[in-house]
């Protein structure tokens, strides 16, 4: 989780009371985003401005450009996406019972999932307090990088309010062996750029930026484009 500039004490005692309360003995396909509300507001956290990274489909390298570059915030590291990384929950009906870890259905499974409920309105929050420039990088190597469907295409970019945001700066990364199916002039990203405008953004959008492609060389340096790469950047 990274730390704001001004030291925040939170009461975490009352968060997990907050958490309980919303999903223990419930059950686990009856947990609505209004039930969250309370803990949320145990939670308040302001978010520097240029600096919010959105992500979709391309949670591994998002988060090592995140780690690298140390500007960007991403969800994850804020205090209650920090908190719920990578975790799975659900309540059970009993009243002798707590959370289930090991059992729960998929989101697919349920229309008020525990988990996506969360996420829902953890996400709604991180783009309600986005201001000037942010960053979204894309995976450019799927059909519909951007999708409606998505976190991000269905609930955080309608979350953005243009009077707040300068520029939206989109990141296209295709796999280093490919396919390369979607890019700035073609596929889905198309689609989000329509909205954007629509809606009043500015943005900008970059192809294999060289930071994102240096990474994915990191874990994959046999690829002919790492060569090609690193042919390029001793010739500069």
């Amino acid at each position: 989780m990274r730390v704001a500039e001004a030291v925040v004490r939170f009461d975490c005692e009352g968060i997990w009371r907050e958490f309980e309360e919303a999903v223990v003995r419930r059950t686990p396909c009856s947990v609505q985003v209004k039930d969250y509300q309370r803990m949320f507001h145990a939670t308040p956290q302001k978010l520097p401005c240029d600096k919010l990274l959105f992500w979709s489909k391309t949670h591994e390298l998002v988060h090592n450009y995140s780690a690298l570059t140390r500007h960007f915030w991403t969800l994850e590291d804020t205090l209650v996406g920090y908190m719920f990384n990578d975790l799975i929950w659900c309540g059970e009906e009993e009243q002798d019972r707590g959370f289930n870890f090991s059992a729960c259905p998929l989101w697919s499974e349920c229309v008020h999932h525990p988990v996506y409920s969360l996420w829902k309105q953890a996400s709604q929050n991180f783009a309600e307090a986005a201001c000037g420039n942010i960053t979204v990088i894309l995976n450019g190597s799927i059909k519909d990088a951007f999708n409606r469907n998505s976190m991000f295409g269905g609930v955080e970019l309608d979350s953005l309010n243009p009077r707040m945001v300068n520029y939206v700066n989109i990141k296209v990364v295709a796999n280093l062996e490919g396919p390369h199916i979607e890019s700035c002039t073609k596929g889905s990203i198309v689609e989000l750029m329509r909205i954007l405008q629509s809606r009043g953004f500015r943005w900008t959008c970059t192809d294999n930026d060289l930071t994102l492609t240096i990474l994915q060389c990191l874990r994959n340096p046999r690829q002919y484009s790492c060569l090609t790469c690193s042919n390029s950047l001793m010739a500069v």
